[in-house]
């Protein structure tokens, strides 16, 4: 795939994930794009479609590689992990999609120094992602909650 075709369709991907089109993402994921590239700016597919709560292109994403603890380093509104992302927003079928592929309850943003997922669903407040993330095995101060 050229460099001009390989633009094209992660630009297609973004889109399709913005807007939810999970068919294209399919045909864009076929067509050989890496489910982990990110955008331009830094940001990764994995955490566009967390943050807007998109849990069957998260699966998808998932299913084709994309490793569900890379950080994006996306513009500010696009940085940090995706199970963050997902938890910051209450999107509890996409917390429950990373968590079945492995995404670490415990990994905080910004290199382990920021939030972690379940900083973010208590700070929603997001009851039901919190009660999601400790069934995981998430902790608040280094003990069990």
């Amino acid at each position: 795939m050229n460099q001009r075709q390989h633009k094209k369709l992660s630009r297609r991907l973004f889109v399709a994930i913005l807007s939810g089109d999970t068919a294209t993402v399919k045909a864009v994921l076929r067509a050989g794009i890496a489910a982990d590239q990110p955008d331009g700016d830094g940001t990764t597919p994995l955490y566009l479609a967390s943050v807007n709560g998109e849990a069957d292109i998260v699966r998808l994403l998932l299913k084709a590689g994309a490793c569900p603890d890379t950080e994006s380093g996306g513009g500010p509104g696009a940085e940090g992990t995706a199970l963050c992302a997902a938890a910051c927003w209450g999107h509890t079928e996409t917390v429950r999609e990373l968590l079945a592929y492995g995404a670490d309850p415990n990994r905080r943003e910004d290199h382990g120094t920021g939030r972690s997922p379940l900083d973010w669903a208590n700070a929603g407040p997001h009851p039901e992602t919190a009660g999601l993330l400790t069934a995981a095995g998430a902790t608040v101060g280094g003990r069990t909650i």
